[in-house]
């Protein structure tokens, strides 16, 4: 009994500072987080500065889950939804930040000093995939209202919190219709959008097929409403897709 004790003493004592230096690293979202967008009203994003790890956790010692890169695979300049900040022990401040990759809805902390300054939007972008229509909200005030065509039910339109990574005009493709804005979200599976993978919004030479379900993924808007849309939406307007 004496020595079994013993040996239970010792394993507590050997227990007590691994959970404590357990208790000591920071979680996902450590309290004392400050938000930096509420994804309605008030959003903020910012160009990369360099090629940084991103961490799973605000700690450089934490799993690292991407890297910030320059440019979409559009070639145009990347860009990053800024959700929140906190500041570690030793004085870092570490912004947690959308990333676009596969799987959706992957987010990861950055050093403050990996991103440039940040960009204020007050735009949001708002996709039914039930009632297809999308709706564009301006300091929390619907502004424009469309119906949209989506994906079909073996190649959805993803649902999630999602955010506008580019914009441009199309030329010679009347496939894509004048405009095409480029999002954070990528299709499951297929997609229309060249280069596979990112979800696309984009304007169409069918525009008898929407309202409706006629994609791989990528979201068709009719020409006069994707046109009206380039004009009204900045680059970091987030997207909430869903039912």
């Amino acid at each position: 009994m004496r020595t079994e004790r013993i040996l239970i003493t010792a394993l507590l004592a050997a227990l007590v500072p691994a959970a404590a230096a357990h208790a000591a690293q920071p979680t996902a979202n450590p309290p004392g987080m400050k938000p930096l967008s509420d994804e309605r009203t008030v959003t903020r994003w910012a160009y990369p500065g360099n090629h940084a790890k991103i961490r799973s956790r605000p700690a450089s010692s934490a799993r690292t889950v991407g890297r910030l890169h320059w440019l979409t695979e559009d070639r145009l300049p990347e860009i990053y939804l800024a959700l929140a900040s906190w500041r570690d022990e030793h004085g870092t401040t570490w912004v947690k930040v959308r990333v676009p990759k596969r799987p959706n809805g992957v987010t990861g902390w950055v050093p403050r000093g990996a991103l440039r300054d940040f960009t204020i939007v007050h735009t949001f972008i708002d996709l039914n995939r039930s009632t297809l229509r999308a709706t564009l909200y301006r300091d929390g005030k619907p502004v424009m209202s469309t119906r949209v065509g989506i994906g079909t039910s073996s190649n959805p339109t993803p649902k999630g919190h999602f955010y506008i990574r580019e914009k441009f005009r199309v030329r010679g493709q009347p496939v894509y219709g004048p405009y095409a804005l480029g999002t954070s979200a990528y299709a499951p599976h297929l997609t229309d959008w060249p280069g596979g993978g990112v979800v696309g919004m984009h304007g169409t030479n069918e525009p008898g097929l929407i309202p409706g379900r006629p994609s791989h993924g990528c979201i068709r808007l009719r020409n006069s409403s994707i046109t009206k849309l380039y004009r009204l939406v900045p680059r970091g307007t987030p997207i909430n897709i869903h039912d």
